[in-house]
C-alpha cells in the first residue's frame, strides 16, 4: 500500500516540519492540534520555513503554493479517519502518547499505519497500547525536518515486515535517507550522540577546557559543523537532560547519566537558544557569548 495521505498529530517544531516536508513531496496532510491557536502558530512556522526555502532557491513559489494547498488543519481527531498513516509528534511523554494512539484506534480503519516521532521512548510500549501493534513503527525525524536528510525507522518484534517496507518507501518519497534500527532506547543517533554531549559537559565541569575551546577542538579537530556545547544549546539542554535520564534508566551506565552541571543549568532555566542562554548567551543570536557556568 502506497502512503498517499497522512495525519500529523502535533504542530510544534517537529510536527510542523514533518507536515511541511510531506506536503512538499506531494502527500496530502491533515494536521491535528488541540486548539486553533496552536494550529495557527504551527502553520505560521511552515510559512516562514517555506519562505526561507524560496529565498534560497530550493523551492519555487509555485511549489510552495502547491504544497500549502495539500495541508489542512483540524482540532478533531475524527478528521484523521481516512489517513493511510498517522505520525505522532506530541509531547515526549509516554502516557499522553499511549492515550493518543488509543483514541486513534476508535477512528482509524485497520489499514492505517501508526508512527511515533519519539527520539527516546519505547515504541513497543506504545504499540501494545493499540489494537494494531503489527502496524506500528517509530519514525524519528531530525530538526529542522525540511533540511535534515536522515530519518530513523524503528521496528519492534511485532512490526509486520511489509509495514516496515511501506514506511521505508514513504521515507524515500519524502527525499529522506532512512536508517533501520530496532526498538532499543536511543536508537542509533542518540545512542552515540548523547554520551558524547554529556562527556563535553563533564570536560567543562572538570576544568579540562573552556566552553569555546571545547567547541573549537571538536569543530577543527574532528570536522564537526558545530561544537558539542553549541549543539546542546541548539537541541535544548532540557531536551538532552530528559533523553539522558530515559537512557540511564534503561541501561544504568554512567555514560548516559546527566552530569550535575547539566542538571543545575536545566533547573535554572538555562536551556540554550530557546531560553536565551545556556552555554552561550544569545541577546545577539548572530554573536553568542560564552557563559561562565562553572
Amino acid at each position: 500500500m502506497a502512503v498517499e495521505k497522512i495525519g500529523v498529530v502535533g504542530c510544534g517544531l517537529m510536527g510542523s516540519g514533518i507536515a511541511q516536508t510531506a506536503a512538499q513531496a506531494g502527500v496530502q496532510v491533515t494536521v491535528r492540534e488541540v486548539s486553533k491557536e496552536l494550529l495557527e502558530r504551527g502553520f505560521a512556522n511552515i510559512d516562514k520555513s517555506q519562505a526561507r526555502l524560496v529565498q534560497r532557491g530550493t523551492l519555487t513559489a509555485a511549489e510552495r503554493e502547491a504544497a500549502r494547498n495539500r495541508l489542512q488543519g483540524t482540532t478533531k481527531i475524527e478528521d484523521l479517519a481516512d489517513c493511510d498513516m498517522v505520525i505522532e509528534a506530541i509531547t515526549e511523554q509516554i502516557e499522553p502518547k499511549k492515550e493518543l494512539f488509543r483514541a486513534l484506534d476508535s477512528v482509524c480503519p485497520p489499514r492505517t499505519i501508526y508512527a511515533s516521532n519519539t527520539s527516546s521512548l519505547s515504541i513497543t510500549e506504545m504499540a501494545v497500547a493499540t489494537q494494531r501493534p503489527a502496524r506500528f513503527v517509530g519514525l524519528h525525524f531530525f530538526n529542522p525536518v525540511p533540511i535534515m536528510k536522515l530519518v530513523e525507522i524503528i521496528r519492534t518484534i511485532a512490526t509486520d515486515p511489509k509495514v516496515y517496507e511501506e514506511v521505508t518507501a514513504f521515507a524515500a518519497k519524502l527525499g529522506k535517507t532512512a536508517v533501520r534500527t530496532s526498538d532499543r532506547t536511543g536508537f542509533i543517533v542518540n545512542r552515540l550522540l548523547v554520551p558524547y554531549l554529556l562527556d563535553a559537559v563533564r570536560a567543562l565541569e572538570e576544568g579540562v577546557a573552556s566552553v569555546p575551546d571545547i567547541d573549537q577542538a571538536m569543530k577543527l579537530g574532528c570536522g564537526h559543523p558545530m561544537g558539542p556545547l553549541t549543539l546542546l544549546d541548539f537541541v535544548g539542554l532540557d531536551t538532552t537532560y530528559y533523553i539522558a535520564n530515559i537512557m540511564f534508566d534503561e541501561f544504568k551506565e554512567r555514560r548516559f547519566a546527566p552530569p550535575p552541571l547539566l542538571k543545575r543549568m536545566v533547573m535554572a532555566g538555562w536551556n540554550g537558544r530557546k531560553s536565551g542562554r545556556g552555554f552561550y548567551e544569545y541577546s545577539d543570536p548572530e554573536n553568542p557569548k560564552p557563559m561562565s557556568v562553572v
